[in-house]
């Protein structure tokens, strides 16, 4: 090999190293670690590499994503395997198959930044970069019926300064500002030594940081009605006991007696806190709750299967109370978990490895509108459909208050349920709503509209979460625009900078 070759070689080898660890350190911006600041300067040694090595961009891409999905997302692991009875070789497989897969997203990025500049130039590192990474990464909430974990505006929330941003733009803009502080610090490092050009970048950061700041003091929303009393039931059924039939009546017991200790308006049940078809559940128990609702002058929304026709289950949360009977359709299904993909083909081989109960799942409309009980207007979702800003805000902005429901055990007590945590405090920032969350083992929480968490339960235990709640109203730019308003922008940006590069 030519002394050229084995030093590109060389260099190359060193730089994808660098950059798995530096998307596996990643992983530390977010909950439960939460070291925003972390985030810009992992992915500044990714834009590094890319400057260092334009032709290999798509690897180093790949590489980065890589370090940060097998680290980020190991808790699969506990889902396959643990709860869902796969072979640990095969589990493990799984995990690196699907970080693999995921990390294709980063390596486009890299592939699609060689389109407009592979040269070294400041433009790459103000728009290019940041523009593709946030392009290719927004397009993990569509890809393949979409998988938005770990996306890097995430890390933001709720302290960074950048968390300004994400009502304004969304938690993709507080991405975009990741990555245009990144490809600042970039920049400077790969280039001569040159105080204003250092300087200018140095201003830039801080012109992204003190905006978000000052966006972060604008009330994008206002009190509205009265403060309600509400409940979060957190039931804590292990998982493995939870769809046994010889642990159902414990568990039955175990929320209604939660629902009968507390007097609050609003009682929220977690995702499938009753884990069976509603036409199974025996009508006392049903009554009982219902009961209970009444004698608290409001309403309990309860977590259980309906089938709409024979065959066609649905994971879904029914109110009971003074209000009239109401019912919300999960509509956002889990492949593998809740849905098989190209079932009539791979369905039997998924059966063998892989035991997911009430795996048949069909999902509902998108937009069933808000739920009114206990005098709120709700808009509700149900555990993996808060990954989703998109889908959040159809049901703004007549929505005054959000709840999201879950059942985090399947995350195991590691970083997954943290991380699940901090994109429901993320969906409470873009729309400027509090948050009820409601899940089986953690974490339980109420978020303030600005996305901090006021009070959470403790993960692991049987807890009553009990306190007031202000419902608002009002909108932010995110819920008039959604997405589109920074897809445009980044593409704005792009054919800007071709436009200016190729003349």
């Amino acid at each position: 090999m030519p002394a050229n070759k084995k030093a590109i070689f060389r260099s190359l080898t060193i730089e994808l190293l660098i950059d798995f660890l530096a998307g596996a350190s990643s992983v530390f911006a977010f909950s439960p670690f939460a070291q925003w600041w972390i985030a810009p300067l992992t992915l500044s040694l990714l834009f590094r590499s890319w400057f260092l090595l334009p032709k290999h961009r798509g690897v180093l891409g790949f590489s980065f994503g890589l370090g940060l999905f097998v680290v980020g997302i190991h808790w699969i692991y506990i889902s396959l395997h643990d709860h869902g009875g796969m072979p640990a070789p095969l589990a493990a497989l799984a995990l690196l198959g699907f970080s693999a897969f995921v990390a294709l997203i980063p390596a486009a990025a890299g592939l699609l930044s060689k389109y407009w500049i592979r040269s070294p130039h400041v433009y790459n590192a103000l728009i290019v970069f940041p523009a593709c990474w946030t392009l290719l990464e927004w397009s993990r909430t569509w890809f393949c019926t979409g998988f938005p974990w770990l996306a890097f505006g995430y890390s933001q929330v709720p302290s960074s300064p950048l968390a300004g941003w994400i009502p304004v733009l969304g938690v993709y803009g507080a991405t975009f500002m990741v990555a245009l502080l990144a490809g600042s610090i970039a920049w400077c490092a790969t280039q001569p030594f040159h105080l204003p050009r250092c300087a200018r970048a140095f201003v830039m950061g801080g012109i992204v940081l003190l905006s978000g700041s000052a966006l972060s003091w604008i009330e994008w929303s206002h009190e509205t009605g009265e403060p309600l009393s509400e409940a979060i039931l957190q039931g804590n059924i292990p998982q493995d006991n939870k769809f046994s039939p010889e642990h159902l009546d414990a568990g039955l017991r175990r929320y209604a007696e939660l629902a009968n200790s507390t007097q609050a308006k609003l009682i929220v049940t977690p995702e499938s806190a009753i884990p069976l078809l509603l036409q199974d559940v025996p009508p006392a128990y049903w009554e009982g709750l219902r009961n209970i609702a009444l004698r608290n002058h409001g309403d309990i929304l309860v977590g259980v299967f309906t089938e709409t026709k024979p065959g066609e289950i649905h994971n879904s949360m029914i109110s009971l109370g003074e209000s009239p009977t109401q019912h919300y359709q999960k509509h956002h299904l889990v492949p593998f978990g809740e849905f098989i993909p190209l079932a009539s083909v791979i369905g039997p081989v998924m059966d063998f490895v892989l035991k997911m109960p009430i795996g048949n799942q069909s999902g509902g409309p998108l937009r069933q509108g808000v739920m009114k009980v206990a005098g709120q207007s709700i808009a509700m979702d149900i555990c993996y459909e808060d990954a989703f800003g998109e889908e959040i805000i159809a049901a703004l902005p007549e929505a005054t208050l959000l709840v999201n429901v879950s059942n985090d055990a399947w995350f195991g007590m590691d970083v997954g349920p943290e991380q699940h945590l901090q994109m429901a405090q993320a969906r409470a920032l873009e729309t400027a709503r509090p948050m009820i969350r409601a899940t089986n083992t953690g974490v339980s929480a109420v978020i303030a509209a600005n996305g901090t968490v006021l009070r959470r339960a403790p993960k692991g235990e049987v807890a009553l979460l009990e306190g007031t709640i202000q419902g608002r109203s009002g909108t932010t730019p995110f819920v008039q625009m959604g997405n589109l308003g920074l897809v445009f922008l980044c593409l704005s940006g792009l054919f800007l900078v071709g436009f200016i590069h190729r003349k």
